[in-house]
């Protein structure tokens, strides 16, 4: 997911979620924890979306949310040109909720001050509770909760009252009990709010008097008989790549029609050690759901001869992997219908949704999802099927295991589309990919051994194109290093490297330049995200 400087774009009615009676609705105002709110909302089992701040209440009236939440912004609410909700739902009778820039908005628009403040609050405070009912019933007192703020309520509109207050901020919490109407000028969504998923539990449970009924079991099926109803006796085509998303996706169509469903794997020479074949093998042997196998190296190889270029390796294997399936579609086809590992973000983020003038159906003009390819021939259309682009990664995983995808698969590290391809800095040879398949083997072969393998985000090398001295066996010799990249996060928007014993990085490097031909120096990688980013290139 990249950050949000703008506000999601206007959403058609088209895009509007079908009506859902236990659905809450995350108005986007332009904050990067947008998502972060309706992840939360559905930790507590009950269903969110996010729509754009345009959503008009005639559309939420016809959606009938049970809240409404405004998430926070970038702007201020007095800036000529700042985001403004529609006002008229403030009398559709739903709760609100605003954080942040949505509270500050709600008090605005019914009559309260916002004002520059003479200071602003960043980072952890304490919040002192001065009334414990409603949105901070089981709250702390004086729990820290995340600021970030510039702006501050100077007067409260009628009807309303304080709930909380910081050192630095008289309204960090506002209601007006008889409307439901809530505010609080932190962020209770990220973790470093302690008592935010209690307020957000009240606001859920308490004050929407939601149930909870978004629950694995239900979603499972409910896209099986979905699927069924949609597909009826047509054949799908899925591009699997071996991670959770596509992996999940086959279980499941796999589940709702059997023997329709041909998956496609497309080999372009830039997995890890063994992993093709372990791929293939694991689906045909274990999983009972057959494989087609595109050996496909030497074209991709070919593709990338020479260049060094990140973003021209990247586009050269996306535009090769098209030409692949385009060919391999053709041959195996035909195919009425795409199965995508579209998720929530992907929908969230995109709005290059299409819809064919005739049919009404969505059709597909790219292939996302795992391979960060660019777009699918125009002429090579499918209806597409979409079963997991309500779920967040964390829902696809739960999802996984529930219709019993194995923990290597749904547990898996995330892995780049153009594989290692984008961990070799500089020009993609043959030998250069044998060292880094051999010492990306080491690494991941060392952390499971030592039970370590989940504790990391992502644990990879990367191989440099420079070469340096060193002595073995009391010769000289000129070989590659590899840089070692052991990363910490919740999920991938920022990380840090992980501290990591000494003995096991002793382990590692030992291992890689005595088994590994080519390398004699290992070095390790402290540099969080940002400044850097966890991949390389």
């Amino acid at each position: 997911m990249t950050l949000q400087t703008e506000p999601t774009a206007n959403l058609g009615e088209d895009s509007l979620p079908e009506v859902n009676r236990q659905m809450l609705v995350i108005l986007d105002f332009g904050s990067q924890y947008s998502e972060l709110i309706a992840r939360r909302i559905r930790e507590t089992e009950v269903y969110s979306e996010v729509l754009s701040y345009r959503t008009t209440a005639d559309q939420l009236k016809q959606l009938n949310p049970k809240g409404i939440i405004l998430s926070g912004g970038p702007n201020s609410v007095y800036d000529s040109g700042a985001p403004h909700c529609d006002p008229a739902i403030w009398d559709l009778g739903i709760p609100v909720l605003g954080v942040c820039y949505g509270m500050q908005l709600m008090v605005q628009q019914l009559g309260g001050q916002v004002d520059r403040a003479e200071r602003g609050e960043y980072g952890k405070a304490d919040l002192f509770i001065d009334d414990p009912t409603d949105l901070l019933t089981n709250v702390e007192d004086a729990t820290t909760m995340w600021m970030s703020h510039g702006d501050s309520v100077t007067r409260l509109p009628d009807g309303f009252e304080v709930l909380a207050h910081t050192h630095n901020t008289p309204s960090a919490a506002v209601a007006d009990h008889a409307r439901k109407l809530y505010g609080v000028q932190f962020h209770p969504e990220v973790v470093h709010s302690k008592g935010g998923i209690a307020l957000i539990r009240n606001f859920v449970y308490h004050i929407c008097e939601c149930q909870p009924t978004w629950t694995t079991e239900a979603f499972v099926e409910d896209a099986i008989r979905e699927v069924r109803a949609r597909v009826g006796d047509k054949r799908v085509l899925l591009a699997l790549s071996g991670g959770v998303d596509s992996s999940t996706l086959a279980f499941l169509l796999h589940q709702a029609i059997g023997d329709q469903l041909t998956c496609m794997f497309i080999d372009q020479g830039f997995m890890r050690k063994d992993e093709p074949e372990r791929l293939v093998k694991l689906f045909a042997e274990q999983f009972h759901i057959p494989v087609i196998h595109i050996k496909a190296r030497d074209r991709f190889l070919a593709k990338v001869e020479g260049i060094t270029d990140p973003e021209e390796k990247r586009k050269r294997i996306g535009h090769e992997f098209i030409r692949v399936f385009e060919e391999e579609s053709k041959r195996l086809g035909p195919f009425d219908y795409l199965a995508q590992g579209t998720l929530y973000p992907d929908v969230i983020e995109s709005a290059d949704t299409n819809v064919d003038p005739k049919t009404g159906e969505r059709v597909a003009v790219k292939i996302k999802s795992h391979h960060n390819v660019g777009g699918l021939p125009k002429d090579l259309q499918f209806k597409l099927v979409e079963p997991l682009r309500k779920l967040f990664k964390d829902e696809v995983r739960k999802v996984g295991r529930s219709i019993g995808l194995p923990e290597e698969i749904v547990r898996r590290q995330p892995f780049p589309g153009p594989g290692l391809a984008i961990r070799i800095i500089g020009k993609i040879t043959e030998e250069r990919l044998e060292i880094l398949r051999n010492a990306d083997f080491v690494v991941r072969d060392e952390i499971a051994k030592q039970g370590m393998y989940h504790d990391f985000w992502q644990a990879f090398a990367v191989l440099l194109p420079v070469r340096s001295v060193g002595v073995m066996g009391d010769q000289r010799t000129y070989a590659y290093p590899i840089v070692l990249r052991l990363v910490s996060s919740e999920d991938g928007m920022t990380a840090d490297w992980s501290r990591v014993p000494y003995d096991l990085l002793e382990t590692i490097s030992n291992r890689i330049v005595n088994e590994v031909d080519g390398v004699n120096r290992v070095v390790y990688d402290i540099t969080s995200k940002p400044p850097g980013t966890i991949e390389w290139e």
